[in-house]
């Protein structure tokens, strides 16, 4: 019997589709701001943590002082991640962004910027967090993500 139900299971599991991502007609529409309300996986396979992300790039960790430089660098950093797990925008499911004195303007060029990394929707469920300072002086962003891969 648990043979079967383990048979049963994996069938089950390998016929649906991996991710689900959904934005429930009653709620408002997250989609102009870049994300999606709740993101699920229902297949087995392997989820990938990615730690934050800065906006510092190369081995140096070099930080522009420029908001949307450090945008473009964190983003590029979590591409960076992922093809390493031969993964794409498209696998992470949730996303946390964490802004160093977030205003409008900020949200606006993070919106732009999301965008030109998720060509494709649906967007990751995700939460921004306003924050007055991050763990290097000058850091204005950090980016962190789970993934999802497929066996």
């Amino acid at each position: 019997m648990k043979q079967f139900l383990l048979t049963l299971f994996s069938f089950c599991a390998f016929t649906s589709k991996a991710q689900t991502f959904k934005n429930p007609d009653s709620l408002f529409d997250p989609t102009p701001y870049g994300f999606s309300h709740a993101s699920s996986v229902s297949t087995p396979g392997e989820l990938v943590y990615i730690s934050g992300q800065s906006g510092g790039s190369g081995k140096n960790h070099t930080l522009s002082n420029s908001f949307r430089e450090q945008t473009q660098v964190a983003l590029q950093n979590i591409v960076t991640v992922l093809d390493s797990y031969h993964l794409k925008p498209e696998n992470i499911m949730k996303i946390t962004i964490l802004i160093v004195d977030h205003s409008p303007e900020k949200l606006t060029i993070w919106n732009e910027e999301i965008r030109k990394i998720w060509q494709n929707k649906p967007f990751p469920a995700s939460t921004l967090i306003p924050v007055p300072k991050l763990a290097i002086n000058g850091m204005l962003i950090e980016v962190d993500a789970i993934a999802f891969k497929t066996k």
